[in-house]
């Protein structure tokens, strides 16, 4: 019996220290690098990594179209679907109109319970906006939406780094990717890898792929 309470205050502590990580990755992370210090070449390559962290189902299952209808990839499977129990996010993007996404994932900074118990935030869950509609989308659409400021939330390639930065701050969706709870498949990479790659895809002059 104590050998368990032990290895469970372990593994509780090592989530912890986890989620801090992610938290103050707004003071670790690298800051936008100057335009043009970065060869269109780097640049791609950093892209391709990007890519294959926003079409992972951690960020895309959320950047869903007006119909507001969040995509599940319930533990154990491989295979994104429309998540169960008829969920809808409706035009509040937050569930308002019928059950609000809150009713499950509730706002906690805590780190995330093992599958199938409901995932959480340090901010109110809900689906991304509308405007950020990208699941489905192939990696160069994603790539032409992300640099356009009029799809994008009107961000430069600095607004993007600090967008990271600022979730990193609030415990928000974008780094728990990563800190997704025992069961669950994580993106590839880190989430401090990733807000170094998005300063080099911006320094690069945000390149997309042909």
């Amino acid at each position: 019996m104590r050998k368990t309470i032990l290895i469970a205050l372990t593994l509780a502590s090592s989530s912890i220290v986890t989620l801090t990580g992610l938290v103050l990755a707004k003071e670790e992370s690298k800051d936008a690098l100057p335009l043009g210090s970065i060869s269109r070449a780097e640049g791609l390559e950093a892209w391709k990594r990007i890519e294959a962290v926003v079409t992972h189902p951690r960020c895309a299952n959320c950047h869903v179209d007006a119909r507001a209808i969040p995509i599940w990839t319930p533990a154990g499977e491989s295979k994104s679907r429309i998540h169960g129990m008829n969920i809808r996010g409706g035009e509040s993007r937050i569930g308002a109109e019928t059950v609000p996404c809150s009713t499950c994932h509730v706002t906690s900074k805590l780190p995330n319970p093992p599958a199938p118990a409901p995932l959480h935030a340090g901010i109110d869950w809900q689906l991304a906006p509308v405007e950020f509609i990208w699941f489905g989308k192939s990696g160069s659409e994603i790539c032409a939406q992300l640099k356009d400021s009029k799809r994008n939330g009107g961000r430069d390639a600095a607004g993007l780094v600090e967008h990271l930065k600022h979730d990193a701050s609030l415990s928000g969706f974008i780094p728990r990717a990563w800190a997704p709870g025992t069961g669950r498949t994580p993106p590839p990479g880190t989430f401090e890898d990733h807000v170094r790659d998005m300063a080099l895809w911006g320094a690069a002059g945000q390149p997309c792929p042909d």
